[in-house]
């Protein structure tokens, strides 16, 4: 009996796997493009997933970067295990394993219906319980927020979870700079209390999730950075 369920649960992951790829696939096409959602012509959430899929096909072009600022050729990406060999099909929490010098990163270029583009880049770190991500869609000047997707893997409901689940909150960052007027990257402070009014680098923190905070901070201050010199060169 044994053996028969062992083999029936066996055929079931192998029959059932591309089902299961081809659903994470999508989950991440959507998590991508709600980086951007206040440029999309129709909500997200009001779209098929084949409307989605035809989005992402015929409004993004994806690249591959490392941390010196250079483009990564499909076979290199391929032989580092992603067998797509494209910016969708890398994993940042495995990306974030590796050392600097080896970690791959998806860097993606959105252009809407009046061909105005915008950039969205990946990052991955730590919260309360667990690791956290996100994608974090630039205007084209590589400085000012257009807006922001975060998920996690076990911060805790109503708490850390509003990173994701407070759409409000992540409206915060919308028009916040990345550089100060003089050049210098700063990143975004999550600050416990409150941005000051008028603030450029800052939005609010969360009610009773300040660790989680601190991780979102943290990671968007080490994950950004990571795509400066790749920035430093589309600019020239």
């Amino acid at each position: 009996m044994t053996t028969v369920v062992a083999l029936t649960l066996a055929g079931l992951f192998t029959f059932l796997k591309p089902v299961h790829e081809a659903n994470e696939a999508l989950y991440n096409k959507k998590a991508i493009l709600s980086a951007v959602a206040t440029k999309l012509d129709t909500p997200l959430d009001q779209m098929t997933g084949d409307q989605i899929e035809e989005l992402f096909k015929t409004s993004i072009n994806q690249k591959v970067i490392n941390q010196s600022g250079e483009e990564i050729p499909a076979e290199k990406v391929v032989a580092a295990g992603y067998k797509g060999g494209k910016a969708e099909d890398i994993k940042i929490r495995k990306e974030k394993k590796k050392s600097d010098a080896d970690r791959l990163l998806p860097f993606y270029t959105y252009t809407d219906s009046k061909g105005e583009k915008s950039y969205i880049v990946s990052v991955v770190g730590n919260g309360l319980w667990d690791e956290i991500w996100g994608n974090i869609a630039l205007e084209s000047n590589g400085s000012t927020i257009a807006g922001v997707s975060f998920d996690h893997q076990g911060e805790t409901p109503g708490l850390g979870a509003e990173i994701k689940d407070n759409s409000s909150w992540k409206k915060l960052f919308v028009d916040k700079e990345l550089y100060t007027p003089d050049g210098e990257f700063v990143s975004i402070d999550v600050v416990k209390g409150g941005a000051r009014k008028g603030a450029m680098h800052e939005v609010d923190g969360i009610s009773g999730a300040t660790i989680t905070a601190d991780g979102v901070e943290e990671m968007l201050e080490r994950g950004l950075a990571y795509y400066q010199p790749y920035f430093e060169k589309i600019k020239k």
